[in-house]
């Protein structure tokens, strides 16, 4: 069954000029055969139905995203921030209640920034916005969740863990984790858009184009497009929900701003491309780093862009 990305005549444009399109960078754990070095976890059934204590009022929605661990009552609490370098591990935490009590009753997202039942989406990023990773921890009885974890290089990273408690407001909170060792700073791609810059670039075979408008404070549509080789790729699978997974922070602070896709839910069995629909709003104007996960042919990649604000 194909689903096709309605995009009208942008996607038409789009293919035409695609081979001389620029495009971004570098994958953070490539397009290889196995997974990630912190690969996704399925999501577990079976949430309790204990309900979490009463909270306060939610968030502004204007506020930006995850630059506390605690909002609306809701604490993140992780079992151990200090980790080793390309040690694989398990990273634990629980979101705690007012009352400090663990948190077991957790609504799914009711969009596709989510797997379908999913209840918790955790995302790490370093300090200077490098190596993303987006993963699906899975809940125990008591409220501890866990996933299979690797942070590769030194430097302090950042967890935000972006869900709904049963009778509470969605939240994204944010803390940070510590990888002792030298630090060796990332040297982004030059993939400005806003005007547009850069020159095409390969991941593994692949490019990939980011088009759109960032406008701060009203909702501005992105566009993202995977070619192989120079040619389009018009059998992307589904994943995360979607056909691609889009995630972007504020460069500085690393405020989180969450990026919807503009599609319906497809089918396991559906494929569409060459091109993603998404919206977001980002809270000011400024840098954001913008990180696209797409899947193709059961191969898994990253790509990453750094996108100004309109003017700026």
């Amino acid at each position: 069954m194909q689903t096709a990305v309605r995009l009208g005549s942008y996607l038409a444009v789009l293919c035409v000029v695609f081979g001389a399109a620029w495009g971004a960078g570098s994958a953070f754990g490539g397009s290889g055969d196995g997974p990630a070095p912190a690969a996704a976890q399925a999501h577990e059934p079976g949430m309790a139905a204990m309900a979490p204590p009463p909270a306060a009022a939610g968030p502004d929605p204007a506020d930006p995203l995850g630059l506390s661990a605690t909002a609306a009552g809701y604490t993140f609490v992780p079992t151990t921030t200090s980790f080793g370098v390309n040690s694989p591990t398990t990273f634990s935490f629980r979101i705690t209640g007012s009352d400090g009590a663990p948190v077991t009753a957790f609504d799914a997202a009711p969009d596709q920034e989510f797997r379908p039942g999913e209840r918790m989406n955790l995302l790490v990023v370093r300090r200077d916005a490098a190596g993303m990773q987006d993963l699906s921890p899975t809940m125990g009885p008591d409220g501890t969740w866990n996933v299979p974890f690797l942070l590769p290089a030194a430097g302090v990273w950042r967890a935000y863990a972006d869900f709904i408690p049963t009778g509470g407001p969605r939240l994204a909170l944010g803390t940070d984790l510590f990888a002792p060792g030298e630090f060796a700073p990332f040297t982004f791609p030059d993939s400005r858009i806003f005007p547009p810059a850069g020159a095409p670039a390969a991941v593994d075979g692949y490019q990939v184009r980011i088009d759109g408008r960032l406008v701060p404070g009203v909702p501005s549509a992105v566009y993202t497009t995977v070619g192989r080789w120079g040619q389009p790729v018009t059998e992307l699978e589904p994943t995360r929900g979607g056909f691609g997974r889009l995630v972007a922070v504020r460069e500085g602070d690393l405020a989180y701003v969450r990026v919807r896709p503009e599609t319906t839910r497809p089918l396991p069995t559906d494929r569409a491309g060459p091109a993603i629909a998404f919206s977001t709003e980002v809270p000011t104007a400024g840098t954001y780093r913008f990180f696209l996960g797409y899947r193709h042919e059961g191969r898994t990649g990253t790509a990453e862009f750094t996108v100004s604000t309109a003017g700026s």
